[in-house]
């Protein structure tokens, strides 16, 4: 199978089915950039809480939400200084989810409470497509349940959660050797080191 980064994801059917189930609400799972995701739509809150359920998460810790551009993630962000909207939007050579200031808009299921929102402009091409076709931006937690190492084939997906999701999507996991690093947008430090290439 040649690899999701390889493919023109932009019309795919199977991006395009997968867009509209999570419409409906489905948990779906998709390769990343270095492992398997689970997603689902971030304002339906029955659907993130399936998600939560499936994976065994604690609601209380929060979700990572992906995107295809800066546009898409504009709503659920507070007001960012000049200089951490260049921070945010400056290229990296490994993907970073930043911990930024949330707005009034993002819901506290996928904050888990606090202030600030995970959020990554993804370039990982079927993730990308993924976002554009469903119009805006998706959950994505490491498709494990809590605990277990996360996958990083459809084959483990399939064996962690053996018919419970709506969908899987076809491809392979990008080059980074581990989930995404994480970095405090307000103070610059790392809270989770990330994967290298």
């Amino acid at each position: 199978m040649a690899e999701s980064r390889e493919l023109d994801w932009s019309r795919h059917p199977r991006v395009t089915r997968a867009a509209t189930l999570l419409h409906r609400g489905a948990v779906i799972a998709y390769p990343t950039e270095g492992v398997w995701g689970l997603g689902c739509d971030p304002m339906n809150r029955v659907a993130v809480m399936r998600l939560l359920a499936i994976k065994d998460r604690e609601p209380g810790k929060g979700l990572i939400l992906i995107a295809a551009d800066y546009r898409q993630l504009l709503p659920l962000l507070g007001t960012l200084t000049p200089e951490q909207q260049k921070t945010f939007l400056r290229p990296t050579t490994t993907p970073v989810t930043w911990l930024a200031p949330a707005s009034h808009r993002a819901p506290t299921w996928i904050t888990g409470g606090r202030a600030t929102i995970a959020v990554r402009i993804t370039r990982f091409p079927l993730a990308v497509a993924l976002c554009r076709a469903f119009g805006g931006p998706l959950v994505s937690t490491s498709a494990n349940p809590a605990g277990r190492p996360p996958a990083r084939s459809a084959m483990r997906v399939r064996n962690y959660f053996r018919g419970k999701l709506d969908d899987i999507l076809p491809g392979v996991v990008g080059s980074s050797d581990r989930p995404s690093e994480i970095r405090d947008l307000v103070t610059g430090s790392v809270i989770r080191p990330g994967g290298g290439q």
